[in-house]
């Protein structure tokens, strides 16, 4: 039991408690032992203190029993936490209060088996993904440098560590007698192996064949969408290791989502993306580094106007967009992941890769991206330089071109197979198949939309049964 008594006189107390009020500071009027869990979230926070007999104004309105309070409280943090906290006794115009000073633990800490943590103003119970990150971090260690028992080196593509070796040479942080190196050798270099040998997350992320078998969210999600966000025009989904994922996305952007307006030099074609390409692929970069692998994929909304990118995970804790945008240090959510990206010449390790992104804009005369935390994640948007270019109008019109053939290819199919229903209730999916020239898994899809929309239904059992028309193929 620690506690001290200090005496504090005249009216200098009140001005200091107005003065100290903030995220590391409460007031409380009188103690509860619900108030246990502000000591257990001020511990897994950066620590802080907890005054009782102060307003929540910082005027000091004194507790009574307060030197019960001095041998309970520190008796209660340790039977219930297992920490000790300084309690000390103030006094102010007759008045006491008491002063409870945690300490931040290095270690998680729980009251009555839950996890409360202190975030601004707010005490929050860390539940699901949020607790099981929070327990990585207070171990020392990150989500990616957790071993994964079940995968072996079969999983590693060795073209995936190729591709690593080839561009950390070109960009100068690879030797040349390393791109022969065996895998093994690689990726013990990369720190992702444990010492009995087993693969880390972020090995299985960055080098696996098929890394959507350990991670279900490894995706970079992309729609183009027209008047609003009901109105998805096309979209893919880029799936992979995440060392060669941005080449990929690129490659996609190019050929269906962006123009490249041509112009000539001269006799010399050339065709230029319409938004500066390597800091577009620093935003890439950043997004797939920086992700919280253990939330939603990456999503990109192409707009006519605009590009928004969104990645899980909030800014380091103490950040905010703009010190993204002023020189800041780099503090990687993911650092095995950071680290290969930085071999491989894609992101440097200053925290300068916000600056390069709004040099790059700034140099072909486009408005700098915006960052913002939403959801959950940052968000980067940025313009596109598309405006009154015909390439812009050819590809909205091809895009509503295949989409309105699309429905129209679906109409017919769905009509084909209403006839077939009416004439002959027994009929198979192959004969069905057959009729409308599809095969058997694209007759079922379109059975499974009829079933869904209430035109047809199944009575009986699949064999033996036999189909209804609930809606009419005129009604409908």
């Amino acid at each position: 039991m620690l506690y001290q008594k200090t005496l504090s006189w005249g009216n200098s107390t009140k001005k200091r408690f107005k003065s100290m009020e903030s995220q590391n500071v409460e007031y409380k009027q009188s103690w509860k032992d619900d108030y246990l869990k502000w000591i257990c979230g001020f511990a897994n926070a950066q620590g802080g203190t907890i005054y009782i007999g102060i307003d929540d104004d910082g005027n000091v309105c004194g507790v009574k029993g307060a030197k019960k309070l001095l041998e309970d409280i520190p008796n209660k943090v340790v039977n219930s936490m297992g920490i000790v906290v300084d309690v000390n006794l103030h006094r102010q115009d007759k008045l006491e209060y008491i002063a409870i000073s945690v300490d931040a633990s290095n270690v998680p800490v729980s009251y009555r088996g839950k996890y409360y943590y202190r975030s601004g103003s707010t005490m929050q119970e860390l539940n699901g993904m949020a607790l099981q990150q929070f327990i990585i971090k207070k171990m020392g260690h990150t989500w990616d440098d957790i071993t994964n028992e079940n995968a072996t080196m079969d999983a590693i593509d060795r073209d995936a560590i190729d591709y690593f070796l080839k561009n950390g040479y070109e960009n100068g942080r690879v030797k040349k007698d390393e791109l022969d190196a065996p895998t093994e050798v690689v990726l013990q270099n990369l720190h992702l192996l444990s010492d009995t040998g087993k693969l880390k997350n972020a090995a299985l992320l960055l080098f696996a064949k098929v890394p959507q078998r350990y991670f279900t969210c490894v995706q970079f999600k992309i729609g183009r969408f027209g008047h609003s966000e009901a109105d998805l025009i096309i979209q893919d989904v880029i799936e992979g290791n995440i060392i060669q994922m941005a080449d990929r996305v690129v490659d996609v952007l190019k050929s269906k989502y962006l123009t490249s307006p041509i112009r000539f030099e001269g006799m010399r074609r050339i065709e230029k993306l319409e938004v500066p390409e390597e800091a577009l692929r620093e935003i890439l970069y950043n997004a797939i580094a920086h992700k919280d692998y253990m939330g939603a994929p990456i999503q990109m909304r192409v707009w006519d106007d605009r590009v928004e990118i969104w990645n899980e995970g909030g800014l380091p804790e103490g950040y905010t967009p703009a010190t993204l945008l002023a020189q800041h240090s780099s503090r990687p959510r993911n650092k095995n992941i950071a680290n290969a990206f930085f071999k491989a010449g894609f992101i440097d390790a200053w925290g300068r890769g916000y600056k390069k992104i709004l040099e790059g804009f700034e140099t072909v005369g486009l408005p700098v991206p915006t960052i913002e935390e939403v959801d959950g994640g940052v968000r980067v948007i940025f313009k596109r330089n598309n405006q009154s270019n015909p390439q812009v109008t050819q590809q909205k019109t091809t895009q509503k071109t295949t989409q309105k053939t699309t429905q129209k290819t679906t109409q017919k199919t769905t009509q084909k197979i209403i006839e077939a229903i009416m004439d002959n209730s027994n009929i198979s999916i192959e004969e069905l198949a057959d009729i409308c020239g599809l095969s058997r898994d694209g007759i079922n899809y379109n059975i499974r939309n009829l079933k869904k929309q209430g035109i047809i239904r199944r009575v009986g059992p699949d064999k033996g049964g036999h189909w209804e028309v609930i809606t009419s193929p005129n009604k409908d």
